[in-house]
C-alpha cells in the first residue's frame, strides 16, 4: 500500500513525455559538460605589456571563460600576483594554466612558480620550452625534469604539462619524436598540453596523437595552420587545414581534455578583433 501511494504522483506523467525528455537528455548532457573555451594572452601580447588589465578584461568581454598567462607572469611579485586573481574573480573568469620556460621547473624556482600559480588560481604549470635538447638522451632529461616537478606540484594540487612546438614532432633521425619519448618516459598526470597547429605544420596526425594519448591531452592550443604562401599560422582559427570536428571529437571522447584555449600568432587584423574572430569561428564550429 505504501509502494503504490509513493507511485501515484507519477502515473499522470505520459509515455509521451517520458519520451521526449529521453531523447534531450543526451543533448542536454553533452552541452553541459562540453569543456571552457579561454585564450592564450600571448595571442594579444602588445596589448598586455600596454596595459595587462584592460587587455584582460577585454578579452572577457569577448565571452572567453579562461586565460593562460605566459612566460612574463614568473617576474611578477606576489602582490601583482594578488591583484591580477582578484581582477579575474570579479570578471567571472580564471586562470587554466600558465606558459613557463624550463628554468621554472629547476630547484631554485619550482616554488616561486608554484606559489603564483596558486595565488593566480592556475591549474596547471606548463613547460613550453625546453632548451636547447640534444638527441634521445636529451629528452629523456627533459622528461625526469618534468616528473620532479609533477611530484613537487603534488602537493600544492597542481599539474605539470608540456607543449608541444613543430621540434617536438620532428623525427630525430631514428623514428622516434621528442614528444614520443616525452609521453613515454612521464607519468600520467603530466599533461601533453596539444598545440594544433604546430602538430599539423609538422605534418602528424593531431586526431591519432590524441587516440595515441588518452586521458593525456588535459588542454589543447586551437591554433590553425595553412600551407597557403603567406598564411601559415597568421590564418585565422578555423580557416586553416586542421581537421577541428575530428579533434574535438578524439579530445572529449579519448583525450581527457579539460579546457581549450585560442592561440593566434598573429592575423591581417588586430589582436583584439582576431580574437573576437577566432572565437566566434569557433562557436559556429560547435553549434
Amino acid at each position: 500500500m505504501l509502494l503504490s501511494k509513493l507511485m501515484a504522483p507519477l502515473r499522470p506523467f505520459s509515455r509521451r513525455n517520458f519520451l521526449a525528455l529521453a531523447a534531450a537528455a543526451p543533448a542536454a548532457f553533452a552541452a553541459k559538460k562540453r569543456p571552457p573555451v579561454g585564450i592564450e594572452l600571448y595571442s594579444v601580447r602588445d596589448q598586455m605589456k600596454e596595459d595587462l588589465f584592460n587587455a584582460v578584461r577585454t578579452v572577457a568581454k569577448m565571452g572567453y571563460q579562461g586565460v593562460e598567462f605566459y612566460s612574463p607572469y614568473f617576474d611578477w611579485t606576489p602582490q601583482y600576483a594578488k591583484d591580477v586573481r582578484k581582477l579575474l574573480d570579479d570578471l567571472g573568469i580564471q586562470c587554466y594554466s600558465t606558459h613557463n620556460s624550463s628554468k621554472s621547473f629547476d630547484p631554485e624556482n619550482i616554488a616561486k612558480a608554484i606559489d603564483l600559480n596558486l595565488a593566480i588560481g592556475s591549474k596547471f604549470i606548463v613547460m613550453a620550452s625546453a632548451g636547447r635538447v640534444t638527441g634521445a638522451d636529451g629528452w629523456k632529461t627533459v622528461a625526469e625534469k618534468l616528473n620532479q616537478g609533477a611530484e613537487k606540484m603534488k602537493s600544492a594540487g597542481l599539474r605539470a604539462g608540456f607543449h608541444n612546438h613543430q621540434t617536438e614532432f620532428k623525427d630525430l633521425g631514428d623514428g622516434v619524436r621528442p614528444m614520443e619519448i616525452l609521453a613515454k618516459n612521464t607519468g600520467k598526470s603530466v599533461a601533453l598540453q596539444l598545440d594544433v597547429g604546430t602538430c599539423v605544420e609538422a605534418g602528424v596526425d593531431p586526431v591519432e596523437w590524441i587516440r595515441k594519448n588518452p586521458r593525456r591531452i588535459a588542454s589543447m592550443h586551437l591554433k590553425d595552420w595553412s600551407p597557403e604562401p603567406g598564411k601559415g599560422y597568421r590564418v585565422v582559427f578555423g580557416e586553416g587545414v586542421s581537421p577541428w570536428k575530428k579533434i574535438f571529437e578524439a579530445a572529449e571522447k579519448v583525450g581527457g581534455i579539460e579546457y581549450y584555449l585560442i592561440e593566434q600568432e598573429g592575423s591581417a587584423y588586430h589582436p583584439f578583433e582576431t580574437a573576437e574572430k577566432c572565437l566566434a569561428n569557433y562557436k559556429k564550429l560547435r553549434a
